[in-house]
Order: C-alpha cells, then structure tokens, then sequence
C-alpha cells in the first residue's frame, strides 16, 4: 500500500482539535489557497479526524456556503497522471482511529468556488457523518503548494 494513500492510524492526532463533536475530532483542517485567483472555481481541503468513541462512523457528506457543492474524493497515481474520483459512500471513520484527508489521497473537493481563497482566510465547510451528524468546521486558507503536474514531479517513483 502506497502511504500518503493510507487513511487511517493508530497514532494520536498531534494538534489540539479544532473542533469536538461527540467523539470525533477534527484537526488541522485547512484548504489550498487560489494558484490563480482570477481563474478556478475548485478548491482542495484536508483534514485529520479521531475517532475517540467505541462504533465506527463514517463522513458522509460535506458543504461549504462559499460553493456550490463539495465532493469527497480519492485520487490514485495511474502513470504520469492521476485518477480523481468521487467516493459514493463516504470515508470509514473506524472507532480508536485517525482518518487522514491529505493532498495526494482522500480529500475535500469543493466545486463552483464563489469567491477565490485567498491566503490568511477561512473556509466554514459543514461536514456531515453517518452516526454523529453535522459539525461546522473552520478550514484556514493557507498556501497551495504543488498541484497537479507539479505534485507528480516531486513524487519520488516520477522520472522525467
């Protein structure tokens, strides 16, 4: 199994939570900043989510006022290029585990941005799971990083 794909830990979240419902945790959450803020109207966000409770959950849907949808997606290095796909039914949060959305592996696709991310805001996405419901979640804009053929070249196996 290719590691950044791995979604979940038996290690403990090492920030404090950003915000606690029920028995889950959200951590670190945070969304890629526009590469170009006059053009895209999608946008990446990541997290980490502990599950501290005895039943496993499952993050079944998300929203966010600042787009017109939000997908979970997966994405899986096929070559030189990568396949990105929504998953229908949700990501497993498993009882005493962290479930890891990251660039290069499960993450937050919002779709129809309103208004470009800049650096230095925040993005409010309501995450919604199987068992706990909604939680409303403050996702800080910071720098995008690489993006797409630019991740691929710092990827290690990449030679070309």
């Amino acid at each position: 199994m290719v590691s950044w794909f791995r979604r979940d830990s038996k290690e403990p979240s090492p920030s404090t939570p950003v915000a606690v419902h029920g028995p889950l945790e959200m951590h670190r959450p945070w969304a890629r900043a526009a590469h170009d803020p006059l053009q895209g109207s999608t946008a990446g966000a990541f997290l980490s989510v502990t599950n501290r409770g005895p039943a496993d959950d499952r993050l079944i849907a998300a929203s966010s006022p600042a787009a017109e949808h939000v997908e979970l997606h997966g994405i899986k290095v096929v070559g030189a290029g990568i396949d990105m796909r929504p998953l229908a039914k949700g990501l497993a949060v498993q009882a005493g585990y962290t479930m890891t959305l990251k660039p290069r592996g499960y993450h937050l696709l919002l779709q129809g941005v309103k208004a470009p991310l800049l650096k230095g805001s925040t993005l409010p996405i309501t995450l919604t799971f199987e068992r706990a419901g909604p939680v409303a979640v403050e996702f800080a804009v910071e720098d995008p990083g690489p993006i797409g053929k630019d991740v691929l070249s710092e990827e290690p196996h990449h030679r070309g």
